[in-house]
């Protein structure tokens, strides 16, 4: 496996195994129904067959009800971190 960069702030990079591509692709569905995201990469997952999808999703254009989970778990420190 490559090591990856880290996302810009706000950002995470989120990879989906499945063993069927309709599987993986109805997670990242649900994903994008609560954040902006960019275009799916899909990628066979291994020598025994499977899907694995990678997408990036930006937490700073999330949808509810992902926008108030995000804003009620973030922690007090978050909150206090220099701008």
């Amino acid at each position: 496996m490559q090591p990856a960069e880290t996302p810009s702030d706000g950002h995470a990079d989120v990879r989906i195994v499945a063993a069927f591509p309709e599987v993986a692709r109805r997670v990242a569905e649900v994903l994008r129904r609560c954040f902006a995201t960019t275009e799916q990469r899909s990628y066979p997952a291994g020598s025994t067959g499977g899907t694995r999808l990678q997408l990036t999703v930006d937490t700073t254009r999330a949808a509810e009800p992902a926008r108030s989970w995000l804003e009620t778990s973030r922690s007090s420190g978050e909150d206090r971190r220099p701008q």
